[in-house]
């Protein structure tokens, strides 16, 4: 996600695609153990049962909602974090781009 204020607050209960049951979202920009090099836009667990252990966990992205039953609380400490954050994806996406344009002129 390149615009991280789009992210949906923590707490909230979303309907993903092709999905019957809610996930509520427990966590943001998340990366699996396995895969560091790919991150996610969230972490959810089942809803209403919350968080059952890591096997009822799972990853997705913004683009896999359907529908957003529920968004969760915030205020000016969560708006400083998405600030924090996005400043820290837009300082990555230039170094990536600044190494891909030095490999293409070589």
């Amino acid at each position: 996600m390149k615009n991280i204020k789009e992210l949906l607050p923590i707490g909230s209960v979303v309907l993903l695609k092709g999905g019957t049951k809610k996930t509520i979202i427990m966590g943001i920009l998340q990366a699996l153990p396995e895969n560091k090099d790919q991150v996610y836009d969230y972490l959810g667990v089942p809803y209403p049962e919350g968080y059952m252990g890591t096997k009822a966990t799972y990853v997705f992205n913004h683009e896999d909602i359907n529908d957003v039953i529920f968004e969760g609380y915030q205020n000016p400490e969560r708006e400083g974090l998405l600030m924090l954050l996005q400043s820290v994806y837009d300082r990555a996406a230039e170094r990536v781009d600044q190494e891909n344009a030095g490999e293409k002129e070589e």
